[in-house]
């Protein structure tokens, strides 16, 4: 098991900045890629950066591309999303999650991909 703990979401303006993270614990944390998606009432899960689990691959969905930047720390244990240029329809509930890969360079883009997942933070951006 991987437990997940999401945190740094809140209130900002359009325009602003807000850096998630995503403490890991439970099993070896360089063995999995990790993913960031987001979630609003109504849609589904959408996918928004992914990291491998050497931290040499990234990617990214084309609504954050030049944006967000995904990164991680694997002495801490933890991922985190730096948003940057934030949009109103960037507000959702940002859920981290983790993936074991097939390879090192290989990163998870669907919810099926990812084995566990955090319980998901708030991000709200006001216009």
């Amino acid at each position: 098991q991987v437990q997940l703990v999401e945190s740094g979401g809140g209130l900002v303006q359009a325009g602003g900045s807000l850096r998630l993270s995503c403490a890991a614990s439970g099993r070896t944390f360089t063995n999995y890629a990790m993913g960031w998606f987001r979630q609003t009432p109504g849609k589904e899960r959408e996918f928004v950066a992914a990291i491998s689990r050497n931290g040499g691959s990234t990617g990214y969905g084309d609504s954050v591309k030049g944006r967000f930047t995904i990164s991680r720390h694997n002495a801490k244990n933890t991922v985190y999303l730096q948003m940057n240029s934030l949009k109103p329809e960037d507000s959702a509930v940002y859920y981290c999650a983790a993936a074991l890969p097939s390879s090192n360079s290989w990163l998870p883009s669907r919810r099926y991909e990812c084995a566990y997942w955090g319980q998901g933070t708030q991000v709200t951006v006001s216009s």
